[in-house]
Order: C-alpha cells, then structure tokens, then sequence
C-alpha cells in the first residue's frame, strides 16, 4: 500500500490556494441556476422563474411533486431561499430546488434519450458513406458475450 504524501507549503502559499479555492466557488456559483424572482401564473397555472442569468423558466404546476392538486392561494405563497438555491411553499410544506429543477426541465434522462433516437434517425450523405464503409468492413462488429 503507497504511503500518502504529505504537501508541505509555508503560510503565503496557502493563502494563496485558499483565495484560488474561493474564486472557483465564485465562479461555479456564478454559473449556476439561481432564481431571483418567483411566482404562480393562474392564468397559465405555471410556477415561473426569473434566473439570475437572465432567463425565465416556466413550469406547469401539475408537473411538480408536491403541487399537483394545490390551489392558487396556496401556489401563491412561494418563498424563495437565501441566494435563490430554491423555493419553498410553506402551506404545502413544499421545497423546491431550482438547479435541480432546471436540470430536470432542460437534461432529463428521458429528454437525452429522445434527442439521442431523433440523432440516431438523422441521415445525411456523411452517414450514408460511413454506412457503407463500415458494410464492406464486415458491418457492425458482433457483442461479445465476456467482457474484455
């Protein structure tokens, strides 16, 4: 078993990877989706939500865990957490993370797996080519049965 190893740095040094380590931070915070403003739209019936990037996110209320048979009053009553990481119904004793529910609205796992079918039934004069390249190589390479 290898011996760790110990990094030795005297005081200036590692002040200066602390400051380094608290720009990247800054900046992963900076990227992420935080909301800034939240509210219910009765005549849509979406939760909607201004990003701090600029963007407004909509979502149909039915949509979210939790909000699905709640009333306007009710839906109306959001508050959101310190620095805009989420939103809370009180009323409801709901919670809602806004990184998360970007992710799930724009990259969910079905989403990706839609985009990649509609890729995959794509066709263009490259992929006709490399077809029949890959054909006079034999086709596709057959699975095999044991991992390598």
């Amino acid at each position: 078993m290898a011996k760790p190893r110990i990094l030795e740095f005297d005081a200036a040094e590692f002040d200066r990877l602390l400051e380094r380590a608290k720009q990247t931070e800054e900046d992963l915070a900076s990227r992420e989706a935080r909301a800034v403003d939240a509210w219910f739209e009765e005549e849509t019936g979406e939760v909607c939500i201004r990003l701090s990037r600029g963007s407004r996110l909509c979502v149909p209320h039915d949509l979210i865990e939790g909000l699905q048979d709640a009333v306007p009053e009710d839906l109306n009553q959001i508050v959101l957490f310190p620095e805009g990481t989420a939103l809370r119904w009180p009323t409801l004793d709901v919670d809602l993370s806004v990184p998360g529910l970007a992710m799930e609205v724009f990259g969910s796992r079905t989403w990706m797996r839609e985009l990649a079918s509609r890729a995959g039934r794509s066709t263009s004069e490259a992929k006709r080519a490399a077809a029949r390249l890959n054909g006079r190589k034999g086709g596709r390479p057959r699975k095999r049965s044991t991992p390598i």
